[in-house]
């Protein structure tokens, strides 16, 4: 048993995790004596370099894989089994083809309680929530269409409606917009960017995009080669709400470079 503080102001906590695959012992050992914390509401960047474990630590976080050693704490009690107060979006959209865009983003109502239940009763209020924010993210007039009629970054939108829609408290991003061209990814940094100042969701965000890091988070944990830790930490000192021309203030760009310097440093050392 890891000690849980009722008072701390932390969301998540990791307690040195190390996670190896395998049973026999002789598993691919991805995080070793890993620790990091996230405040309640605060938006964090993990990158490091390929194959660091990065999507592996998610999978920690939410329970999805339960830790060789260690343990995770999310909102004071200790992780044993998957979460149900997440929300996860990643590279890939996964809409259903058969459902509208609608639909789809109200699919974790149909799942997820007190929703699943509620909304037999209120549906009608449900849907105007839905509306809301695919209107928050630039889909009023797409609530009816289906995903092949809409463009990747649409696509894109529409999933992080319907990771936030049932109000998670915790909201972990694993490369959402990596299979996007730039300019659709800074339109999206922006669409995220306010959903989480009209949210305040905690957020965990994964990317191997370093100015996408430095634009939509509060502060960036840098992760070693594999098996992975964090190995460095820096705080981003930009206002919000931030504009694309302020990833290109010196102070964000010299912090990319520095971003860099310690994932090449990383990559050295495997």
């Amino acid at each position: 048993m890891i000690p849980t503080d009722t008072g701390s102001k932390n969301f998540v906590e990791m307690h040195r995790v190390s996670l190896r695959y395998g049973e026999d012992g002789d598993g691919t050992l991805a995080l070793e004596d890993t620790s990091m914390r996230v405040d309640r509401g605060e938006f964090v960047a993990v990158v490091g370099p390929s194959g660091c474990g990065k999507s592996t630590l998610m999978k920690v976080v939410t329970g999805l894989w339960p830790a060789t050693k260690g343990g995770v704490i999310v909102n004071s009690k200790e992780v044993d089994r998957p979460l149900s107060i997440t929300g996860m979006a990643f590279q890939n959209p996964t809409l259903l083809p058969w459902r509208t865009t609608i639909d789809n983003v109200m699919l974790p109502l149909e799942i997820v309680e007190p929703h699943a239940t509620l909304m037999k009763r209120d549906r009608a209020a449900y849907e105007a929530k839905a509306m809301d924010l695919l209107a928050l993210v630039g889909l009023k007039g797409f609530e009816n269409k289906f995903p092949w009629e809409l463009s990747g970054g649409m696509q894109q939108r529409a999933s992080l409606c319907r990771a936030l829609i049932h109000e998670p408290a915790l909201l972990m991003l694993d490369e959402p917009f990596g299979a996007l061209d730039m300019f659709t990814r800074e339109e999206l940094w922006l669409s995220l960017q306010d959903l989480w100042l009209a949210r305040r969701p905690t957020v965990i965000l994964v990317t191997h995009d370093l100015r996408e890091a430095v634009f939509l988070a509060d502060r960036i944990l840098v992760m070693s080669a594999r098996p992975g830790k964090i190995i460095a930490e820096r705080t981003i000192d930009l206002p919000r709400p931030r504009t694309l021309e302020s990833s290109y203030d010196p102070y964000a760009v010299n912090l990319v470079h520095e971003l860099r310097q310690h994932i090449s440093a990383a990559r050295e050392t495997v």
